[in-house]
């Protein structure tokens, strides 16, 4: 593929100079424990949709990229200070955290679901078409009503630091017995276990889970997105107004969010991000 030709010279050729200035390579976090957007292989080795996606990116931008794995908790602090570029995370785009940091354009769509074990007493729970808080309406409200009632007097096990953690603490669902985790591993070994009554994370994070592990979890009710839910997973970036705009590492961080908004646009185009998507989904959640 040549790059110069999908890009533009010129525009290429400013951005990585700019980019340039301060550091040989762009830095990206990860998890590293939240499969399968990113997680790590017996060896150790990091893996998963969004590793492969920032390889890809960065032979975009035309830049050597290193990957930095972060636990969650650590994430944006990290960021901030500059232990890496930007974030790669199965972090969705909301306007708390566009409060401290800025995000490209999104590259996935990622729905929240509630998930049991088979034989629990929820698996019959009123599942309508996904609902997208954004939206509100007797539809939504209906929805949050039935899973209210649902989880009235339950544990509700979800990863610390995470929408689905706000969303279960905002009121939307009444007062819920909430129980946090520092990973989606964790959270997924003890609704195993039967610590835990139900759960609440990305829906694919419970797929990939019974599939590689055989365990009968089961997604229940509807899925989620919108409102506290963000709108998409992007890259997190430092603002370029934290360093001082004029400043080389303000310059060279508003140069990264153009470098990856248009690689991610390219991406996309090249249906880089569908393959991708379908390789570890199993479906195209592309945005």
């Amino acid at each position: 593929m040549n790059i110069f030709k999908k890009f533009g010279l010129g525009l290429l050729i400013s951005l990585f100079l700019t980019i340039s200035a301060n550091a040989d390579k762009i830095r990206i976090g990860t998890e590293g424990a939240y499969p399968p957007w990113n997680s790590k292989d017996a060896s150790g080795k990091l893996i998963g949709f969004e590793v492969e996606l920032a390889w890809a990116l960065c032979r975009y931008i035309g830049q050597q990229c290193v990957i930095v794995e972060q636990d969650w908790d650590g994430m944006i602090p990290a960021l901030q200070m500059r232990k890496f570029d930007a974030i790669m995370a199965g972090m969705s785009i909301t306007d708390e955290r566009k409060k401290v940091i800025t995000f490209s354009q999104g590259y996935a769509d990622e729905v929240a679901s509630l998930a049991v074990m088979k034989g629990s007493d929820l698996e019959g729970m009123e599942a309508p078409e996904g609902i997208n808080l954004s939206l509100g309406g007797s539809g939504v409200n209906k929805a949050l009503k039935t899973i209210t009632g649902a989880l009235a007097g339950k544990t509700v096990c979800t990863q610390t630091g995470t929408i689905h953690q706000n969303f279960l603490e905002s009121g939307d669902v009444g007062k819920v017995n909430v129980r946090t985790y520092k990973t989606q591993d964790d959270v997924n070994l003890d609704l195993a276990s039967g610590r835990c009554d139900v759960a609440l994370a990305a829906a694919v994070a419970f797929t990939d889970y019974a599939e590689k592990s055989g365990k009968p979890v089961v997604l229940v009710g509807p899925t989620f997105s919108g409102g506290a839910f963000g709108n998409g997973v992007g890259v997190g970036l430092r603002q370029a107004s934290q360093m001082g705009e004029d400043s080389a590492q303000g310059k060279r961080d508003a140069a990264l969010l153009k470098a990856f908004n248009k690689a991610i646009d390219q991406a996309r185009k090249d249906g880089v991000i569908s393959r991708l998507a379908i390789k570890h989904f199993g479906f195209d959640a592309s945005m």
